[in-house]
């Protein structure tokens, strides 16, 4: 009987038998419950496996999506911020009308804590022509030698030199190529701020005749007489608003622009910690009088930051609904299994199955999608962040989408920082959700009547 049926105890079993007996009894090791919600989750030829499939893609486009566009955010923030310190001082002391005695105020600001530099400005709109062509960018009257210890603008120099010595002008870029001027040319520039010597020249028109009308048509002449500039240099610095709406010149071009004679419009300040601007103003404030005040760099951009803020907080939340949304996916698939299983959990709590072991069968399938997801677009993410350029890019030469325009968005670049905590909230939250949304469909499968279950079936 045993050579028939059997096999001697001393007989060896064939390599192939030894080799699957062996795997199956890895298996077994697994605990009982992931070994089944592993073996639920095989990809087969039905359509419980493709909904499974398009959870996994569900979870995995919802966290690659978060990922993007908060890192995305999150950079644009930090270079909007390095772009305004790098082009716009920590503080600027103005007033309302002009500054006159502004040698006293400068020795006063100097000499407080915390301020590392000041630098005379002139500031107002131009209208600037050059070869017919006609913009109005926004003049800056700089001393080049002050202003290198406040803000170093012969960093951003991409053509020529930062010489602004005589009657010449230095220009952004954009500026430069609206323009299609160059190193050497001549730009004529227009100044509105003597708009009312303007007016009154040509009242004085109205009400006057023979010698006395020619006087003021001389005198109107001076006034509407152009300034010609010769182009020295042109600067980048990345930041599109800065490079297409500024014109630097010397600070004597601009109180002549302006007929401010030896007044100015305000004072820039350089401080020890960009971050630290509203305590040092705060110091400031107390040299000043009505109508002088103080802005830090923080509250002249105020509306750019609180802006970005916003946007990714709601950003944030709304893209959340994608992983919800495959997370409605992964509870579809376990109430489908739930459904197509209900025998076989019957007999699993008829054979001695505890609550628990029911439970987890399917808060494992629930947690092997979130895992897989989680991790794919966790992957998908990061290599879209180091690409996005490219990617950019080709959208823009292939399709003529231009998904970061920069003169929306004002850089050149699109700007991305990863931050590890975002992230690990990113993945924690996807893989949260997809358990949470797991386990309903797993309570009803534990409480299943396991009679009832049999008899029905």
């Amino acid at each position: 009987m045993t050579a028939r049926f059997g096999r001697a105890p001393h007989e060896s079993f064939p390599a192939g038998v030894t080799s699957v007996s062996a795997d199956r009894n890895r298996a077994l090791k697994l605990p009982f419950s992931l070994f089944l919600a592993l073996r639920y989750l095989k990809p087969k030829r039905t359509f419980v496996s493709i909904i499974t499939l398009i959870s996994i893609i569900g979870v995995t486009l919802g966290v690659t999506v978060l990922i993007l566009v908060i890192s995305v955010m999150t950079g644009f923030d930090r270079e909007l911020r390095q772009k305004v310190i790098d082009f716009d001082a920590h503080i600027t002391v103005t007033t309302q009308a002009v500054l006159t005695d502004w040698r006293d105020l400068t020795v006063k600001v100097r000499n407080t804590e915390g301020v590392v530099a000041t630098a005379p400005y002139v500031q107002g709109p131009v209208i600037v022509e050059f070869a017919s062509r006609r913009l109005a960018p926004i003049m800056r009257g700089i001393d080049p030698e002050e202003q290198e210890n406040v803000i170093p603008l012969r960093k951003f120099i991409k053509a020529g030199e930062l010489d602004l010595n005589g009657d010449h002008a230095v220009l952004g870029v954009e500026l430069a190529r609206k323009l299609q001027i160059g190193i050497g040319d001549k730009l004529t520039v227009y100044s509105p701020g003597n708009l009312s010597q303007i007016l009154d020249g040509i009242k004085k028109l109205e009400t006057r005749d023979g010698a006395q009308e020619k006087e003021a048509v001389d005198q109107l002449r001076e006034v509407v007489l152009p300034k010609e500039l010769t182009v020295t240099g042109i600067y980048e610095t990345g930041h599109y608003l800065h490079d297409s709406e500024f014109l630097l010149v010397p600070v004597h071009v601009g109180q002549e622009l302006y007929g401010l004679e030896d007044s100015l419009h305000g004072i820039i300040v350089k401080t020890t910690d960009p971050y630290s601007a509203e305590r040092v103003k705060g110091a400031i404030e107390r040299y000043l009088k009505p109508p002088e005040y103080a802005q830090t760099w923080i509250d002249m951009n105020s509306q750019y930051f609180e802006a970005i803020r916003l946007e990714r907080t709601v950003m944030f939340f709304l893209l959340f609904f994608i992983v919800i949304v495959a997370a409605f996916g992964i509870m579809n698939t376990l109430i489908t299994v739930t459904v197509q299983k209900r025998r076989e959990i019957g007999i699993m709590k008829a054979l001695g199955a505890t609550v628990w072991q029911i439970v987890w069968v399917f808060l494992g399938q629930g947690m092997v999608v979130g895992v897989f997801g989680t991790l794919a677009g966790l992957g998908l993410g990061m290599t879209l962040i180091r690409y996005r350029n490219e990617f950019s890019q080709a959208l823009a030469s292939t399709f003529g989408i231009e998904v970061f325009p920069r003169q929306v968005y004002q850089f050149s670049e699109i700007p991305a920082q990863v931050v590890p905590g975002d992230v690990a909230i990113v993945c924690i939250g996807a893989f949260v959700i997809c358990w949470v949304f797991a386990a309903i469909p797993a309570y009803f499968a534990a409480r299943l009547d396991p009679v009832k279950a049999l008899r029905f079936e």
